[in-house]
Order: C-alpha cells, then sequence, then structure tokens
C-alpha cells in the first residue's frame, strides 16, 4: 500500500474510522442498501471507500464519489451500529474532502454551491427564490417543464397562495412572547417557569410560519417566555451535510454569539434536522468554550414538552378531545435526525399518543428515511422518490388518516408522494400544529 500523497491533508480521524468492524449490523437500516442490495450503498461499504480515498487507494471520480453523494445522512446505522461509529461525523469530513478535490457538473454545482447554501439559509432570497415557482404552480403550468422541476414544485406546499405567502413569510416569532397565563387574570403566583430561546430556522420560518407561532403558542402554554434573537441564522446543517464546514462553523459561531446575550434555561427547535447540528456544536467548534453549554441546552421542541412539562397543560385530558380529533386514525413518522442522531423515539409518540388515544396506529418501518434528507430529494431526485415511495406505501398499510411528523422536509416530502398516491386526503402535519389543533378544539 503506497503511504497517502503529502499534498492531500488526511481528513478522517483514523481511531473513528478504524471503529467499524464491519459486522453488517447497520445494513437491515440503511435505506439505500435497502433499496439496491449493493454493498457500496452500506454503512460499512461507504467507509472502506472512505479510508480508500484518504489512503489514495481509489481515486476521488464519480464512481467513488456517487456512492457517498447517495448516502441520505440519515445516521439509522449510527443507532444501529454496537461499535459506536461517528458515521455522521465521517460523512462530513469526507463530503468536505470531497468539495475541496473534486469537480461537479455544473448543474450540481448550481444547485450544491448556489441555491442550497446560498439562497436556502437566507429567508429573504428563499422568499424571492420561491416567488416564479409560485406563479408557476399557481397557473397549473408545471408540466411544461422538465420533470426535475416538476418534481421540485410538487414539494412547495399548496398553502402558500398570494393570500397566505405574505403572513407566512413574515417572522412569526416574535422577539419576546411572555407567558400567556400572566396578565391575563393578572394574580399572582402566575409568573413563567422559566425563559427559553427559539430557533426559527431557515425553511422553517418561510414555509411554516405558522408551524413557528404554534410552537411559540406551545411553549407559553408550558409556562414559559420565549426569545428569539433578530441575529440568529441558519444552523450550519445544510452546509455541514453537504460538505462545506467552514460554512457550518461560521453558521454556529453567529448563533453561539445570538444566543449568549442573556440566560436561558433551553433552546428550542422544532426542525429535527437542524437540531442534531445544533446539539452537535462542540464537534464543530471543539476550541470555542460557549459551543457544549449551548448545545447541552438545545431541546427538541417534544423532548422539551414531556421533560419540563406541565405535560397535562399541553395534552389535555381526553374529555377536551373534539369529534375530529377523537375518530381521526393517527400515526407518526420518526424524522431521521430525530430518531437516530438524537435518538429521540419516544416523547413525540407520548404526546401524539395523549390526543389520539386507541386512534394511534404505529406505521411498519417508522424511521426508515422518507427520501427528504435535507436537500438530498433536489440532489439525488431518483433515489429520494424510491424511498418516498416506500414510505408512502408504509403509511397506507397502517389506514391512517392523519400523519404526524417533526421536521419540514419530511412533511413537504411525504405530502407529495401522498398526492401522487392519490391518497391527497391524508393529512400530513408537524407535530406543533397538530397539538395546536387539539388546543383549539379544547378551549373554544
Amino acid at each position: 500500500m503506497s503511504p497517502p500523497s503529502p499534498t492531500l491533508p488526511r481528513f478522517l480521524d483514523e481511531a473513528k474510522s478504524l471503529a467499524c468492524i464491519h459486522c453488517g449490523l447497520c445494513l437491515g437500516s440503511c435505506p439505500t442498501y435497502l433499496a439496491t442490495g449493493n454493498e457500496n450503498d452500506s454503512p460499512r461499504g461507504r467507509i472502506y471507500l472512505m479510508r480508500a480515498i484518504q489512503e489514495e487507494r481509489i481515486p476521488i471520480g464519480d464512481t467513488s464519489v456517487r456512492h457517498i453523494d447517495t448516502c441520505l445522512g440519515c445516521r439509522a446505522c449510527e443507532a444501529a451500529c454496537p461499535s459506536g461509529v461517528h458515521y455522521g461525523e465521517l460523512l462530513e469530513a469526507t463530503r468536505d474532502h470531497i468539495e475541496h478535490h473534486h469537480r461537479r457538473p455544473p448543474f450540481q454545482t448550481f444547485l450544491r454551491r448556489i441555491l442550497i447554501e446560498r439562497i436556502f439559509p437566507h429567508p429573504w432570497r428563499m422568499k424571492l427564490a420561491l416567488a416564479p415557482a409560485r406563479l408557476i404552480k399557481r397557473a397549473g403550468a408545471g408540466h411544461l417543464f422538465p420533470k426535475f422541476i416538476r418534481d421540485a414544485l410538487s414539494l412547495l406546499p399548496d398553502d402558500m397562495s398570494e393570500g397566505d405567502l405574505p403572513e407566512l413569510s413574515r417572522a412569526l416569532a416574535p422577539s419576546l412572547s411572555l407567558h400567556q397565563m400572566r396578565g391575563e387574570g393578572g394574580g399572582e403566583g402566575l409568573r413563567a417557569l422559566g425563559r427559553v430561546g427559539f430557533i426559527r430556522g431557515c425553511v422553517m420560518n418561510v414555509m411554516f410560519g405558522r408551524t413557528n407561532e404554534n410552537t411559540i403558542r406551545l411553549l407559553n402554554l408550558a409556562g414559559y417566555d420565549v426569545i428569539t434573537p433578530r441575529d440568529q441564522g441558519c444552523c450550519g446543517a445544510l452546509h455541514a451535510h453537504g460538505g462545506n464546514l467552514s460554512a457550518a462553523r461560521a453558521a454556529a459561531r453567529a448563533n453561539l454569539d445570538a444566543f449568549s446575550r442573556e440566560p436561558l434555561d433551553a433552546i428550542i427547535i422544532n426542525a429535527a434536522g437542524c437540531g442534531s447540528t445544533l446539539k452537535e456544536y462542540s464537534r464543530l467548534l471543539p476550541d470555542d468554550p460557549r459551543a457544549a453549554a449551548f448545545s447541552a441546552k438545545v431541546k427538541d421542541l417534544s423532548e422539551f414538552l414531556v421533560q419540563s412539562g406541565p405535560l397535562s397543560a399541553v395534552s389535555g385530558a381526553p374529555s377536551t378531545i373534539n369529534s375530529k380529533l377523537s375518530t381521526q386514525r393517527v400515526t407518526f413518522h420518526d424524522a431521521c435526525h430525530l430518531a437516530h442522531a438524537q435518538r429521540i423515539t419516544q416523547p413525540p409518540r407520548v404526546l401524539v399518543k395523549a390526543i389520539a388515544g386507541d386512534n394511534y396506529l404505529e406505521m411498519p418501518e417508522p424511521d426508515v428515511c422518507c427520501g427528504s434528507a435535507g436537500s438530498y430529494n433536489l440532489t439525488e431526485p431518483e433515489m429520494a422518490e424510491r424511498l418516498q415511495v416506500r414510505k408512502v406505501g408504509n403509511i397506507l398499510r397502517t389506514g391512517a388518516t392523519c400523519i404526524v411528523t417533526t421536521n419540514p422536509g419530511c412533511l413537504l416530502q411525504m405530502r407529495t408522494g401522498l398526492d401522487k398516491a392519490g391518497a391527497s386526503h391524508i393529512e400530513t402535519l408537524h407535530i406543533a400544529d397538530f397539538l395546536a389543533r387539539h388546543l383549539d378544539a379544547g378551549n373554544p
């Protein structure tokens, strides 16, 4: 074996890359391996490729890059691995190395470096970019464009109409939202239990403004004042997952600055993909003493509501459930970065089951990726569609009329898949909207 070239840096942590014992227990959890049966599309196969690239036993060429690109980064393999391999960290380091030493076709370069990195993380840029897409979709002119454009247009929510979009596009998260009980009764003893920060997100802020608003309502109802710093920015997930670690670190530093101005009991996020990156700022910035303290405070909305309660204030008593909710058959999809990266599966189910009761239905393969995976459904539409079909089939098998999840990309991906399958009657709801609907029903 020839030694590595002195001109190319070693990008992998050697000990972490050797932690894989090649047992194969990850294979059954890997969505791309389940779809292709190709060892190169499995976690252990990709680790072989990563090490071979580092040791220059294989070139950084179209074939090796292709197998790395088709990884969803869902990290299901981490949850299944008996050796505790840090696969997500190895993947991000490899992708960062590839982006510095591999030239992509112009269209892929545009998608990754312009659309995903320079438009999506900036709400106003995203709003401007979505304006023509809205017009095309509203005019029903999508059929005039290639399949890639049609598929991308289908991901836009139907409720982004001319009347709704200005409201959805505003930053509905106020800088400070006080505990709702304070002032309404005017009595003593109604002080907030604490003060939490809120990450409003990028896609969430533009396409799911009402979900952000409902998230703050839930936190207020649970007894907390909510602070939303205006100078916060993208969490860095899109950059880290796409192989731009320097930009991810810059985003992390900006958020550390934004959330360091006053003490907070917790920092709440309602998007699973963002949450996993926020909880790993100490890995992105190991030399910044603020990073570990910040990450320790980050909580997914469902995690925080169940841990901090009072749960009864959010989930309510069974007697408050209206007829629509009590008869609705509900299932739950595990967003990959909540279930696998953060290892959170039970808290959202606790909340959903508190409302659905006996009408809760567990779907087959609830934690197998739907194919969204951040921007994966744009950069790898073929594999994303295969996984979308698999997910939709599992949803339909439950007989559910509503599917709840915790990530915006999953909502868009499953909504599109259900519509393609002629199942537009099945609702797709973020857990914050599902809970808020129940609260509205119980408090007319």
